[in-house]
């Protein structure tokens, strides 16, 4: 049955945040430019727009779903709460130590991610538990009062907590911050590390806690800003959050564990990807997100994307990995790198043409955007090139400066290097997409995958303007351009399960299987996810899917695996040890012979069912609409300026077949389709381009 329900969805990007309001097969978009200072404004004046627009009121939304950028920037940017950590004494300098190595042995220069904790807030106190839990050495609550004060003299609003062995034996952290919180103002926030990330690994564990307590304060305080304003607008329908493993989650728990929500918006393009590689069963795809500041790339196969359980975040040190912070979270794996509309082109100090990473952002922009931009980015490069349509740019909102932006890159970019005409802004989108076909090339490697196996599908304001040269380069053959593109990311939250996932490291020996302990454990999971799903769903029950980390004894790293959702038996650890040994063949080749395999997390989500989803069918071939217009276009492939059609997209029908190169124009974006490539709309919407044979 069709959900009638009309459900609004809000995805603030660092340039645009994207609103999308649907009830049943009606579906309603807009965007409108983030306001940096307070991100709540731009999300409540673009909803209005749009419930405006489509002819209903606030008070008449029924479900409302965001995702935000908010938490990853205040992490990135150093702008969180003033934090203090208590932890065992002897071990504050874990945070500094991090895994012990260099991640680039041949670099003396390098510089490690700066912790978010400063040595003098980096809090001893005298406690010790064994991995059992047995009392080594008893609490030291005399001592709570001293860092009390020291917290509250130092002005801080939140404290983490983390001990050793709590991500089993969590009676130390909860004593402790039982009887720090009644000595401490009412607006200082405590975060445990028993909750944050109960698993192995104190330093993953301890900078968890921590970047969970340093942006708590400042997500707390939007998210309840944004309910509030909410509130004012007559819209009191349930609020969920987009979380980073592609689940939706209450404001509430949004609340408590931020740390979730660093991939949110990201999170909600893999899902769109994930539902129409369902609907058009797709084996293989490749998942492209370009909006204002980033690209993100995904691999998803038979319509899964890849997940993982450990993220970093602000990266110090050339994206290389070991040089940022780690957080254990749930988390579809993707690689984002600075190459969106506002990633400002320059000229470096060696005399070359650089992209990014830093971007113009919304405020001021880029230059044609006339609020102030000095620097010419990649939106400008589009608009020069004839990519961007500056009467209708963001569905008309916002008018842009052509010759703004061509003075400047004529300025910027083509005196310095001798460049005329259209070539300065043709080198810095040539560049940008060298730069993401690269990094696909990287994440495809990582991963194992064959790029030229995979099917794109490219959404979000920027990707559908650069889909087709980024395809030629990565060899590519087919890209799919799903309706409402410019705004993908706000629809995949629409399409995206009520889920929240839990983890707990708990050590159980698959030899020796001990079926009892594994089910208590899983039992208390299952219902502490339950608590957070099962209140906001409708009807019926929700499904459960429980996975472990596995390894040989004595290995450093764990594969995952599927555990049956039902009561294990002790003869279970043998199907279990078969199922590690076969996913570790896969990847390495070989088994170790007679040596034992040990779980050593699990996790378990709890999520309400699936949205239905159509399925295409094959269109009547339908003759190509008439074109609006021309504009000149920079063809890359034939490296020429063209007289290129304009198509506007909702005037093509089911099996409206045209060929590049060409403009199909829509609201929050176009698709530029190159000119060896041809394009027709399946029975879905869809643009589907196919390089010509």
């Amino acid at each position: 049955m069709m959900d009638k329900r009309l459900k609004l969805a809000a995805d603030i990007g660092g340039t645009f945040t994207d609103i999308v309001l649907e009830k049943g097969k009606q579906r309603w978009s807009g965007k409108v430019l983030t306001t940096t200072q307070a991100p709540e404004m731009a999300v409540l004046e673009g909803l209005q727009q749009v419930v405006k627009e489509a002819g209903f009121k606030p008070s008449d939304v029924d479900v409302f779903i965001h995702g935000t950028t908010l938490a990853t920037n205040a992490l990135i940017e150093r702008k969180g709460a003033k934090t203090a950590f208590i932890t065992t004494e002897g071990f504050r300098d874990i945070l500094e130590q991090g895994y012990e190595k260099r991640f680039d042995h041949y670099d003396l220069m390098i510089d490690r991610a700066v912790p978010l904790v400063p040595r003098h807030l980096r809090l001893p106190i005298t406690e010790r538990l064994a991995v059992n839990g047995d009392v080594l050495i008893p609490l030291a609550e005399e001592q709570i009062a001293g860092l009390a004060k020291t917290i509250t003299d130092e002005g801080c609003k939140s404290v983490a907590i983390g001990f050793l062995y709590a991500y089993a034996h969590p009676k130390h952290e909860q004593r402790v911050a039982e009887r720090l919180k009644p000595l401490l103002p009412n607006d200082v926030t405590i975060c445990l590390s028993s909750e944050v990330a109960p698993e192995i690994r104190e330093y993953e564990r301890f900078s968890t806690t921590v970047a969970n307590a340093y942006v708590r304060p400042l997500m707390a305080g939007y998210l309840h800003r944004l309910r509030d304003g909410l509130a004012k607008l007559g819209l009191d329908a349930p609020l969920y959050l987009m979380m980073s493993g592609g689940g939706l989650t209450t404001l509430e728990t949004a609340a408590r564990f931020p740390i979730r929500l660093v991939e949110s918006g990201p999170a909600g393009g893999a899902i769109l990807a994930s539902r129409m590689a369902q609907s058009l069963r797709l084996p293989e795809v490749l998942s492209f997100d370009v909006g204002g500041t980033t690209a993100k790339i995904c691999f998803l196969s038979h319509a899964e994307p890849g997940r993982a359980h450990r993220f970093e975040i602000a990266r110090a040190y050339k994206d290389m990995k070991g040089s940022g912070i780690p957080v254990r979270i749930p988390v579809i794996e993707m690689v984002e790198i600075g190459a969106g509309g506002g990633s400002i082109a320059r000229i470096d100090k060696m005399g070359r043409l650089t992209v990014g990473p830093d971007s113009a952002g919304s405020m001021p922009g880029p230059i044609s955007y006339g609020r102030g931009g000095a620097l010419t980015t990649v939106t400008d490069a589009n608009v020069c090139l004839g990519k961007i349509d500056p009467e209708f740019f963001a569905g008309g909102k916002v008018k842009l400066d052509v010759a703004a932006a061509q003075s400047a890159f004529k300025v910027q970019i083509g005196e310095p290097m001798g460049l005329k005409d259209f070539w300065p802004a043709a080198g810095v989108t040539e560049i940008v997409e060298e730069n993401m076909a690269n990094a696909a090339r990287v994440h495809a490697i990582e991963r194992g995958k064959d790029i030229t196996q995979c099917v794109m599908i490219a959404f979000g304001g920027g990707a559908p303007l650069h889909a087709c040269r980024f395809a030629e380069k990565i060899g590519v053959r087919k890209i799919i351009v799903p309706l409402g593109a410019g705004v993908g990311s706000a629809i995949g939250f629409l399409q995206a399960p009520l889920a929240y996932e839990i983890t707990k490291s708990a050590i159980v020996t698959l030899d020796i299987f001990d079926a009892q302990k594994v089910n208590k454990l899983l039992r208390e999971m299952t219902m502490a996810a339950n608590v957070v799903v099962q209140p906001a769903m409708a009807k019926g029950k929700p499904s459960i899917k429980i996975k472990a980390d596995c390894r040989y004894v004595g290995q450093g790293h764990e594969i995952q695996i599927n555990i049956p959702s039902r009561a294990l038996r002790d003869t279970d650890g043998k199907t279990l040890k078969a199922a590690f040994e076969k996913a570790y063949k896969s990847i390495y080749g070989l088994t170790i012979p007679n040596q034992q395999v040990e779980a050593i997390t699990w996790s378990v989500t709890s999520s309400s069912p699936h949205s239905k989803i159509g399925t295409a069918q094959k269109a009547t071939k339908q003759a190509a609409p008439k074109p609006l217009r021309t504009r000149r276009l920079f063809d890359a492939a034939s490296g020429k300026l063209v007289n290129a059609p304009v198509y506007w997209r909702f005037d093509m029908k089911a099996g409206a077949r045209i060929r590049g190169p060409a403009i199909i124009a829509e609201h929050e974006t176009s698709t530029i389709l190159g000119s060896r490539f041809t394009a027709e709309i399946n029975s879905l919407g869809h643009i589907v381009m196919e390089i010509s044979k």
